[in-house]
């Protein structure tokens, strides 16, 4: 079971976006999310007519590796770690700090 997934807000630990939220996106590989807003980088394009594609630069998200994000815990409104509870063999994501179940 993945302790962070697609929809989850998450709060970024380091890099250029250090403390910045978002919610994830998708998964790039298993290491590796996108964020909504985040991590942003700009490439230079050439226009394509054959393709239909206009040349300019273009804003998109880059991933950004699991280890440097961390959930977000509304209710302590802080970052939390996830660990995971067995309940009739069920599983569910839990936060760290409070025991509470992970929503979504």
């Amino acid at each position: 079971m993945k302790k962070i997934k697609k929809g989850d807000e998450i709060i970024v630990r380091c890099g250029k976006d250090k403390g910045k939220r978002g919610t994830v996106l998708r998964y790039v590989t298993d290491n590796y999310i996108v964020i909504q807003g985040l991590n942003m980088f700009k490439k230079h394009v050439k226009p394509n007519p054959t393709k239909g594609t206009v040349g300019g630069i273009t804003e998109f998200e880059k991933p950004i590796h699991i280890s440097n994000v961390s959930i977000y815990n509304p209710t302590t409104k802080k970052a939390d770690r996830v660990g995971i509870r067995l309940d009739d063999n069920n599983k569910s994501r839990i936060f760290k700090s409070n025991k509470e179940q992970v929503s979504i």
